[in-house]
């Protein structure tokens, strides 16, 4: 099975799983374009170790850049940066060492106010 992305005026606005022979065949008299995504690719990686698709798997609100043939999460804060090698935003501050996504055990939260990561408290 292969996921394809509806994009309209640059941005996803439908997501689906197909055979690729159905999506060769299949007629939209929609508008929008379909273009194939890869579940298994996150910030220009393959997870499985297999080719990278346009950076990043796409969903609802992502923007797609022909350009840079890659598909763009919306951006969170004004304060974030697009990293060029992975197509995602990114803060200006670096995560905590001891982040859940770091393999540590504190959550934390972007506060754009102070332009610093806060720690979650439950």
């Amino acid at each position: 099975m292969a996921h394809f992305a509806k994009v309209l005026d640059g941005i996803v606005t439908q997501v689906i799983v197909c055979e690729e022979d159905f999506m060769n065949s299949y007629v939209d008299s929609t508008p929008g374009t379909w273009i194939q995504t890869s579940y298994n690719t996150k910030k220009g990686q393959h997870k499985t170790g297999g080719t990278p698709l346009r950076k990043n798997f796409a969903g609802i609100g992502y923007s797609y850049d022909e350009t840079r043939d890659a598909f763009i999460p919306p951006k969170e804060f004004e304060s974030w940066v697009l990293n060029e090698d992975t197509c995602v935003w990114e803060s200006p501050v670096a995560l905590p060492d001891d982040a859940l996504e770091n393999g540590g055990s504190v959550r934390y939260t972007w506060n754009e106010e102070t332009q610093s990561w806060d720690a979650v408290t439950e």
